[in-house]
């Protein structure tokens, strides 16, 4: 599968964006699909992850309640819905599939991944 992350940019602080993944060559629903960070200097992280059939997603603490990963299989893609950013925010996101076993939260699951979009909020 590929992946093409987009509709990373520049907002303020309290503001929104929402990012895309979009997947081509397999469905979206053959994988866990997740979508991790890394901001300049830190070691990448991850940030959300839904299971195949979406019915279960997770995410990490620090955005739980302002984050909200969806998917649209009939569009093959992945949406990560960010409301009240905050400058902690500022990264680069990726997403990323995989189709085999572990912990969604360890990024040596994922054997697929896109190419990254940045993400810069502003205080």
């Amino acid at each position: 599968v590929q992946l093409q992350a987009s509709g990373g940019g520049l907002v303020q602080a309290g503001g929104s964006l929402r990012l895309s993944c979009a997947a081509s060559g397999r469905t979206v629903s053959s994988y866990v699909m997740g979508w991790f960070r890394q901001a300049p200097g830190k070691e990448r992280e991850f940030v959300a992850a839904t299971s195949y059939s979406g019915g279960s997603t997770v995410y990490t603490h620090s955005v739980k309640g302002r984050f909200t990963l969806s998917r649209d299989n009939a569009k093959n893609t992945v949406y990560l819905q960010m409301n009240s950013l905050k400058p902690e925010d500022t990264a680069v996101y990726y997403c990323a599939a995989s189709n085999r076993g572990g912990s969604y939260y360890f990024s040596s699951r994922y054997d697929y991944w896109g190419q990254g979009t940045q993400v810069t909020v502003s205080s």
